[in-house]
């Protein structure tokens, strides 16, 4: 019973404390990560150069692909995780485990094999030009040896997680940041090795992490563990999975299409330079943006524990506190983003030009910041209780639906300055959307709960 009383808690403390219990974790895990992430794109702009930055930027895509195939095995797995430990199917809970490391495995290494035999041509798709192609190359031939590493590593982590676990998830990605930022310059300067320093300390750093993932895995004492039996692929589980993985598959896989074409359009309206600001605008946005997915990854497993136990009430308590919280982290962002642009843009780089750009896209592209907060939170409502279908449908409508046309229509008109600006534009628009579907499926929860409480007051 001992074994089972942090799940367990899942349906029984209050919400409040169980939100912030949760959620501080996973935060800080994803302020840590998101951290990361800009010191690898500090170090190179300030120690390689102003086209160093647009070479990473080019690898966005790349990255934001690699991240689409890790979350539709690691969300898919955390959130079906959520639900059975719910219904206290602790026997598919420990196939779930096994299963989400041979999923990692098998799509990490194929997605290496197939990026790096046709790598330069998807660079080149991707936004690349003769002068940034050499260091995109440099950075992205590293990140996809190590890929199964990264895709393990985080696939471990959302277990963690769903195995109400979040204090661990926590301290191994703060130990990958800080192991990371410490070998960045160490790499990068001292080794002379460049941007690709950058990328070795990333997959060392992961390599790390990951060693001390397994050993808490392989602990039998604990509900959750990794043994023999659980590693070959269920038909059920791989399918329950993958359901609900295509949300957050759909989420990555577009962004990876918008980064495209943004990057495309910024190569053709403003040249390497305007794809580099889109890089430093875009890790700036990614610290919030992380720390609301942080507050998501604290709301899953509450919601889908409650959602699997038929306890609306506290479902709809976990939203409404999520959806609070989640508004309050993309207005703070705003903030920044419109009153202290030149701060951020100068922890990356001390180019003129390039400072100048990206100030100017911060601006812009963070505009509809205060609404996006709520919006991510709606999307990953509907993921975490394995309503994929309507999550896709959330996702795809703010990336694909509406921005991908006004990228296409509005620098006709405006030049770069369109390319910034169709950005908030399709988050006002997937906004309302959200708020339609969140109001119409309320009706439905509160009818749940009146139902329950109707059978407990007749028993």
């Amino acid at each position: 019973m001992d074994k089972n009383k942090a799940t367990l808690e899942l349906g029984t403390k209050p919400v409040g404390r169980l939100l912030s219990q949760y959620a501080l974790p996973a935060i800080i895990a994803m302020t840590a990560s998101s951290l990361y992430n800009m010191v690898d794109s500090i170090f190179i702009g300030q120690g390689v150069g102003a086209l160093a930055i647009s070479g990473l930027a080019v690898t966005f895509p790349f990255m934001n692909l690699s991240a689409a195939f890790g979350a539709g095995v690691g969300v898919g797995s955390s959130s079906y995780l959520s639900v059975k430990l719910g219904q206290k199917d602790y026997s598919t809970a420990q196939r779930i485990l096994g299963n989400n490391v041979t999923l990692n495995i098998i799509i990490g290494l194929i997605f290496s094999v197939v990026s790096l035999v046709f790598l330069d041509p998807i660079l080149f798709f991707f936004g690349a030009s003769e002068q940034t192609l050499p260091y995109a190359r440099e950075y992205m031939v590293v990140i996809l040896i190590g890929n199964i590493i990264t895709h393990l590593y985080f696939g471990m982590n959302a277990v963690l997680r769903a195995a109400s676990k979040p204090r661990q998830a926590m301290y191994t990605t703060i130990f990958t940041v800080v192991l990371n930022s410490c070998l960045d310059p160490l790499f990068i300067y001292t080794f002379d090795l460049g941007i690709r320093g950058a990328a070795y300390a990333t997959i060392l750093s992961q390599a790390v992490a990951l060693v001390w993932q397994v050993r808490l895995f392989s602990d039998k004492g604990e509900l959750l563990h990794l043994r023999k039996g659980i590693y070959r692929l269920d038909n059920k589980i791989v399918k329950n999975i993958l359901g609900i993985g295509i949300s957050p598959f759909a989420m990555n896989a577009t962004a990876c299409l918008v980064a495209i074409f943004v990057n495309q359009r910024l190569l053709e309206y403003g040249g390497d330079l305007a794809v580099g600001a889109y890089g430093i605008a875009n890790r700036v946005a990614f610290i919030f943006v992380m720390i609301n997915m942080g507050v998501n990854q604290g709301m899953q497993p509450i919601a889908g524990y409650n959602y699997g136990a038929q306890k609306y009430d506290r479902l709809l308590r976990v939203l409404t506190l999520a959806m609070i919280a989640g508004t309050c982290v993309t207005t703070t962002g705003f903030i920044v983003a419109e009153f202290m642009p030149e701060l951020c843009v100068g922890l990356f780089t001390s180019d003129a030009e390039l400072k100048q750009l990206s100030v100017h896209g911060i601006r812009i592209m963070m505009a509809a910041m205060p609404i996006v907060g709520y919006q991510m939170v709606v999307t990953n409502f509907f993921q975490s209780i394995g309503k994929a279908k309507i999550s896709i449908f959330l996702s795809l409508s703010r990336q694909l639906l509406f921005l991908v046309p006004l990228l296409a229509v509005m620098p006709l008109f405006f030049g770069i300055s369109g390319v910034w600006v169709a950005m908030p534009l399709s988050d006002t628009v997937s906004a309302i959307f959200a708020l339609v579907m969140m109001v119409r499926y309320m009706r439905i929860f509160k009818k749940g709960v009146k139902e329950v409480k109707e059978v407990k007051d007749n028993g």
